[in-house]
């Protein structure tokens, strides 16, 4: 397996973990294409604000690392959600 399909394996878990969670901290995305497509769309604008405002965690694991910043991303993405429709 190379290293583009072990990154796009390690996207879609940590899209689905952080849709996941945010999900039931939020509420909706009921499904599993709900949880990743809501954790997808998190992990981009997690990444961004992180990345925007300097933010680091330094938790010393950068998959977890990662995890956070997308289950915060898509906490954002679900609230924006949920107040557009």
């Amino acid at each position: 397996m190379n290293d583009q399909t072990k990154g796009i394996i390690a996207w879609i878990i940590i899209g689905l973990i952080a849709g996941l969670v945010a999900s039931l901290i939020v509420g909706g995305a009921g499904s599993i294409i709900g949880w990743l497509i809501a954790g997808l769309i998190g992990s981009v604008v997690g990444g961004f604000l992180a990345q925007r405002f300097d933010i680091k965690l330094n938790l010393g694991n950068p998959f977890f690392e990662q995890v956070i910043v997308s289950i915060v991303g898509a906490i954002i993405v679900l609230i924006i959600a949920q107040i557009i429709t």
